[in-house]
């Protein structure tokens, strides 16, 4: 019988910007002995994909990498975002800004695509799981990303909180709930120590009323977070345009014919996505009207639940939430809260 849970930590070197790595065939003496695996990435510009979405695409290599560079079209790099501009991060030292990568296209990316910190697949040896880098290669340097896994065969949620989070009057709006004036992360915690989980996980899900709002684990920096996401939930091609690309003057002169989309860059975008996804040229259509209509809610794959990792790696069984150096999980909204609250449902689980 294998122990009712077991982890490996591996180090990972991209060997491009945007790189698919395949973990499971790393790891397949650990995970082959359990019927799940938990995947967990300490960055915020790399991350695992959802299981659904790579089911869907056959997880296939070249698909996936389709899907993701849909994303990347939108936000290019070099864009004038705002998280590049350095001098302006009041939080780095004079030294910091020298190394620092100007990568405020694959945060966005990465928050765009739906790119996850933390997921569980069920094992298979013939599925990979991949591991997605969008900033692999920094000065022509390939960076260290490092990854835990963790192979059990059964989950068990021992606790259940239901979390009321205050927001802004503004409709565009990201909360940090890392934030220590919010009090979460310590409810979690003791509710973690109180049921006595070594390894396991917290879901934070969006209560089912919850609209025109969503969660994402990443960089919860000023400029990211007020400028840059603000802007491509107001307009989703901002950054597109700058790049110099044509760009669409009035999108209500879309022809509703799929024969007069080639000249569009949206279009080809959306092509692009439909593509990799491998949906309906009828499909097509109605996603570019909803999208028009609604783009950060139809287009940009904004989750309503994520996942943290709770395990005993700072001390030998008391397990505690695994968090990255610039991870926070954020919830965003994008339009007004009545009242001026979001609700939320987080379920403690343990590993057996």
């Amino acid at each position: 019988m294998p122990p009712p849970a077991s982890e490996i930590t591996l180090a990972l070197r991209p060997e491009s910007r945007l790189d698919l790595i395949d973990v499971s065939s790393r790891v397949s003496d650990l995970v082959c002995r359990y019927h799940k695996a938990l995947y967990y990435s300490y960055h915020t510009t790399a991350g695992y994909l959802d299981p659904r979405l790579c089911a869907r695409l056959n997880h296939d290599s070249e698909s996936l990498h389709a899907f993701l560079q849909s994303f990347q079209n939108l936000f290019p790099p070099g864009a004038a975002y705002r998280h590049d501009e350095l001098e302006m991060r009041e939080e780095l030292t004079a030294e910091q800004r020298k190394g620092e990568p100007r990568n405020g296209d694959a945060h966005l990316t990465y928050i765009g695509s739906g790119l996850n910190n933390c997921v569980t697949y069920a094992n298979d040896p013939l599925v990979p799981v991949f591991f997605v880098d969008l900033d692999g290669v920094h000065d022509e340097t390939a960076r260290c990303r490092h990854t835990t896994v963790i192979g059990f065969d059964h989950e068990l949620v021992v606790s259940e909180l239901f979390l009321t989070i205050p927001v802004s009057s503004h409709p565009i709006d990201s909360v940090n709930l890392k934030n220590r004036h919010l009090g979460i992360f310590e409810q979690l915690e003791e509710c973690v120590r109180r049921n006595g989980v070594v390894r396991g996980r917290i879901d934070i899900t969006l209560e089912r009323d919850e609209r025109q709002a969503g969660l994402t684990v990443n960089e919860y920096e000023t400029m990211l977070m007020k400028h840059d996401l603000v802007e491509i939930l107001r307009d989703p091609l901002r950054f597109v345009a700058e790049r110099g690309r044509h760009m669409i003057s009035d999108p209500k002169a879309i022809p509703i014919k799929a024969k007069g989309y080639a000249k569009y860059d949206l279009v080809q975008i959306l092509n692009e996505f439909i593509d990799a996804l491998g949906l309906s040229e009828s499909l097509l259509e109605r996603i570019i009207h909803k999208f028009l209509a609604y783009p950060a809610s139809r287009f940009l794959r904004m989750k309503r639940s994520i996942s943290l990792l709770v395990n005993d790696r700072d001390e030998s069984g008391c397990g505690s939430i695994v968090e990255g150096m610039y991870q926070s999980p954020i919830l965003v909204q994008w339009s007004k809260a009545q009242p001026q609250v979001r609700r939320l449902r987080a379920q403690i689980i343990t590993f057996e």
